[in-house]
């Protein structure tokens, strides 16, 4: 049944008037968010990877992404990475919001049809959040649910083309106009280091046709091959059109490169990098020299306009190979000049 307000005679309703009345309303992102303002300013960017914790505590997600503060221009909330279940990328990006950071939220095509994406797009945007960066997702049997029904309604490129729809066009994939659309900055993941690597170049620009404005890569451990991959991504002006951020992470030591190597699909470790890591009293700080000096390498090839960090459990310090990267002292020189 319904009661009008007025006729109402719980005092409480007045009461619960005037606090909504006082609430601040979020009002949709219109502006340029800070990752798209950094990388069209023609700074180097620096993204890094939080782990979303297995809990409800909010503070859980204030605690992981604080070792960011001040070093990195926006921080990823992964979306059931390793298929396995964590805190929810759109939670984890509202909360990084609400504390002033710059969220990346992830949407994996595995665990959403078109509809439940759809949806996810427009309340991401309502709270603010304007990065979005489009992946398929690892398969089921890889995480902790292998009984889970993957959904893949969409693919990564058909993702970038629904949400540049919702964008662009005012338009749900169906063809229903939207009321407002939301102002996204439109990301995709690219593996420069899986062979074919023509292929890879050459899906690297569906993506970009469908819409995708920044690229996050595989990890990188051998600059040769990218430097490849680079040249071929400038040859045809992807660069022009999208801004390439190359994956990088320090490893904790020899075990892991090479268990890395074998396991990671399109992840090439070098001979050489293993040789230090296994010859190093401390292979965890070598590992971290090991990250300093490609982020080094990386920011001197053509096309690349930054990094993304991925520490898994080794976040406490990125802030230190940012640091000794140099990459920040330049950006606010460049911001400066």
């Amino acid at each position: 049944m319904n009661v009008h307000p007025a006729a109402s005679s719980d005092p409480g309703l007045a009461l619960d008037r005037t606090a909504v009345q006082n609430t601040e309303r979020p009002v949709p992102n219109t502006g340029m968010g800070r990752l798209e303002s950094v990388l069209k300013s023609g700074r180097f960017a620096v993204t890094a990877e939080l782990a979303p914790p297995d809990s409800a505590d909010p503070q859980d997600v204030f605690d992981r992404a604080a070792v960011f503060e001040g070093c990195v221009d926006a921080i990823n909330a992964t979306d059931g990475s390793g298929a396995n279940v964590h805190m929810s990328s759109v939670a984890v990006s509202a909360l990084l919001k609400a504390r002033g950071q710059t969220p990346v939220m992830q949407i994996s095509c595995r665990d959403r049809n078109r509809i439940a994406i759809q949806g996810d797009a427009l309340g991401a945007a309502a709270l603010g959040i304007e990065n979005i960066l489009c992946i398929s997702g690892d398969g089921v049997q890889v995480g902790d649910h292998p009984g889970a029904k993957p959904v893949f309604d969409l693919g990564s490129i058909s993702l970038l083309e629904t949400l540049r729809k919702m964008r662009d066009e005012k338009q749900f994939l169906s063809g229903r106009p939207l009321t407002t659309p939301p102002r996204l900055f439109l990301g995709a993941a690219a593996n420069p280091f899986m062979t074919p690597r023509d292929f890879r170049v050459r899906r690297l620009k569906l993506k970009v046709d469908a819409g995708a404005q920044f690229i996050q890569t595989q990890y990188c451990f051998d600059v040769d091959i990218l430097r490849s991959f680079m040249a071929d991504v400038c040859s045809q002006r992807l660069d022009e059109r999208a801004y390439i951020l190359v994956g990088i992470g320090p490893l904790a030591s020899a075990k892991s490169a090479r268990w890395i190597r074998s396991h990671v699909p399109g992840v090439h470790v070098s001979e050489e990098i293993v040789n230090r890591m296994e010859r190093a009293e401390k292979p965890a700080e070598e590992g971290r020299r090991i990250c300093v000096e490609l982020i080094q390498q990386i920011r001197e090839i053509p096309g690349v306009a930054g990094v993304h960090i991925m520490a898994a459990r080794q976040e406490r310090h990125v802030a230190d190979i940012v640091r000794k990267s140099g990459v920040r002292v330049d950006s606010r020189a460049q911001s400066e000049t």
